[in-house]
């Protein structure tokens, strides 16, 4: 049984109210909406997407009458009070949040999730359609479409990090549109340990982001171009399995040749499972030794990259809903609901892994619709914090 205390479970209020207060928006006199259950409201609100500010606000406030034991009772605020409160919180102390509690949940052995004793990670990019205001549309910017039209909304860049085992997303960065997913990960790399295995698809090889990747300590698994302009790797040693060692290293200048070589392991293959398949894939990897993960191995897990895509739809066709544009009209509050579909997402997936673990199943195996029916319909009658407990 997933368990459906999903906010408090998950953030404890005392951590809520910690990071507000690092944050600077605890309040300086009693409101009837303190900045506690606006965080809550945040998350609350990707719960609850399709609902009004009304409904979201209802929905935590029966919590909150239950966990009185039915002593307190809340008077429903207006719209406008509510998007006052949210403007006071802003987007930092629900940031702040995902970042304190967000962290790998995957069990070593769990199914998918390990290789070679490191732990699977996935690196991928998203994008999400936030309101069409001015605000937006300047500070995110939007895609161009054919003939130089502009998209129907403006949108918001998200680049994370999602264990391939559990659909876990640990960790992530939110920009804007014209920010490129590169850019978006450098940030990323502090968050990568000597535990893990990254995976990434080619859009996110260059020399400078591998040497920066790798230096966290991680081990890499990225696919590469094989086209026009790919990196060409200088042929070195051919090894038992059928991948090969070379070295990269760029030549449009005399300081990049003069850069120390990338030592990869290079591994060609195609896929045979009875359909057309015309691309050679090209893998390369830190992993120099075949005996710690051979190439058959590694090209299989290169397939686990396509796990943080099944992450990100199940935040934004699932619990986000199909279609579904974000709300807010300002940037600010835009990153505060996104962070807050972080949020969300973590929670629900934090607790799945735990159930799978208790029980003994594939977290894989486990419905995120289920399990977010089942918090959507439960949430209300299990909160365990007041907005006015010290």
């Amino acid at each position: 049984m997933v368990s459906v205390g999903v906010l408090t479970r998950v953030f404890a209020p005392d951590l809520v109210d910690e990071v507000i207060a690092q944050a600077g928006r605890t309040e300086v006199r009693h409101r009837s909406l303190p900045a506690r259950v606006m965080a809550y409201f945040s998350i609350g609100m990707a719960l609850y997407s399709q609902g009004s500010y009304e409904d979201v606000y209802a929905q935590l406030t029966d919590g909150l009458s239950w966990a009185s034991r039915w002593q307190e009772s809340y008077s429903p605020p207006s719209k406008s009070a509510i998007s006052q409160a949210r403007v006071r919180l802003g987007s930092e102390p629900v940031a702040a949040l995902f970042a304190r509690v967000a962290a790998p949940v995957s069990q070593p052995g769990t199914a998918g999730g390990w290789l070679a004793g490191r732990r699977l990670v996935a690196i991928d990019g998203m994008c999400v359609d936030v309101a069409d205001s001015p605000a937006n549309d300047e500070y995110f910017g939007r895609a161009g479409v054919s003939k130089g039209e502009k998209a129907a909304f403006p949108m918001a860049r998200v680049v994370a990090l999602a264990e391939c085992g559990t659909h876990a997303i640990f960790a992530a960065s939110v920009g804007t549109y014209k920010q490129s997913e590169a850019e978006l990960t450098e940030s990323l790399l502090t968050h990568l340990d000597q535990s893990m295995l990254l995976i990434a698809d080619r859009g996110f090889f260059s020399y400078a982001l591998w040497r920066k990747a790798a230096q966290s300590g991680a081990d890499l698994l990225w696919r590469a171009r094989t086209d026009r302009g790919a990196p060409t790797p200088r042929h070195v040693k051919d090894l038992p399995d059928g991948s090969w060692l070379a070295d990269l290293q760029q030549t449009h200048s005399a300081q990049a040749r003069r850069t120390d070589p990338i030592r990869v392991r290079v591994i060609d293959y195609t896929i045979d499972d009875g359909r057309e398949h015309p691309d050679t894939y090209r893998l390369f990897t830190t992993i120099l030794d075949p005996d710690e993960a051979g190439a058959i191995e590694l090209a299989a897990a290169y397939g686990c990259r396509w796990e943080i895509e099944v992450a990100f739809d199940e935040l934004k066709t699932h619990q986000r809903g199909p279609r579904t544009v974000l709300r807010s009209k300002s940037p600010d509050l835009v990153l505060q609901e996104i962070w807050g579909h972080l949020c969300c997402h973590f929670a629900i997936r934090s607790l799945m892994a735990d159930t799978a673990a208790h029980t003994g199943h594939d977290p894989q195996r486990l419905s995120f619709v289920a399990a977010l029916r089942i918090t959507r319909q439960s949430i209300a009658h299990q909160g365990d914090f007041s907005p006015s407990r010290p």
